[in-house]
């Protein structure tokens, strides 16, 4: 089942989709391994970091992958406005 998503929410997807990809790669997971800690297929977490597709999920999905990125969700809605802010204080 396709969901429409609304024209001003398509870049905020794609946003959050880049960051959730960078993140993943900071902590050096596959998108396998991603999906697994998330409970969710590879092909969906695929799909969520793919930056030419705006695909919607639910707020389940989108805590799981904080959780399973170790940030808490407000972080990691910020690190899509912000990223750079985030990014660099997570360093080390």
């Amino acid at each position: 089942m396709s969901k429409e998503i609304d024209f001003k929410n398509r870049d905020r997807y794609v946003q959050l989709g880049i960051v959730i990809a960078a993140l993943r790669k900071m902590r050096g997971f596959s998108q396998e391994q991603l999906a697994e800690k998330a409970n969710v297929s590879r092909s969906h977490i695929s799909s969520i970091e793919a930056p030419s597709i705006a695909r919607p999920f639910s707020l389940e999905v989108f805590f799981n992958i904080a959780d399973a990125l170790e940030i808490a969700p407000a972080d990691l809605l910020n690190a899509s406005i912000f990223p750079d802010k985030i990014i660099h204080s997570r360093k080390g």
